[in-house]
């Protein structure tokens, strides 16, 4: 499957394209392949990451069950800026908070389908991707979200 890896504040971060559509985006080095889709995604995290307030609009593909990809539904629709909880995502969707952050650390094309934004009810909750925490406040500061944290 094509791969390209973009640099970015957080490290490189390896887009993975299959069929037409962006499959993952992992922290880390991967390829250097080019396809349209591959470069539109990368321009689109570059702008992201140089504080564009546009939302991706990429296609996307997410594996797994029907709740990973309802969690996954839920979070792209947390606007930028903006942040939600575990129970909230999971009163949505009528299943235990804890389902909801395992599809969150589950997600496979983070920051693109933006798991950072879903918090604890209490506090900042988990971040699966490389740098955890660290990341996830990185993200949310970056997005202008930082007072939310506080």
């Amino acid at each position: 499957m094509p791969e390209r890896t973009v640099a970015s504040p957080l490290g490189p971060l390896t887009l993975t394209e299959s069929e037409g559509a962006i499959i993952s985006l992992r922290w880390g080095d991967g390829g250097t392949d080019d396809s349209p889709l591959l470069r539109r995604a990368e321009a689109q995290l570059r702008r992201y990451f140089d504080g564009g307030d546009e939302p991706f609009d990429l296609p996307l593909e997410v594996a797994g069950s029907d709740i990973q990809r309802a969690v996954c539904a839920l979070m792209q629709a947390i606007p930028l800026g903006e942040t939600r909880t575990y129970g909230d995502l999971a009163r949505d969707l009528g299943v235990p908070a804890q389902v909801v952050g395992q599809a969150c650390g589950g997600n496979p094309i983070p920051v693109i389908i933006p798991c950072h934004r879903v918090l604890g009810a209490s506090g900042l909750g988990g971040f699966s991707a490389r740098g955890g925490v660290e990341t996830k406040v990185w993200l949310l500061r970056h997005e202008g979200a930082a007072g939310l944290l506080i």
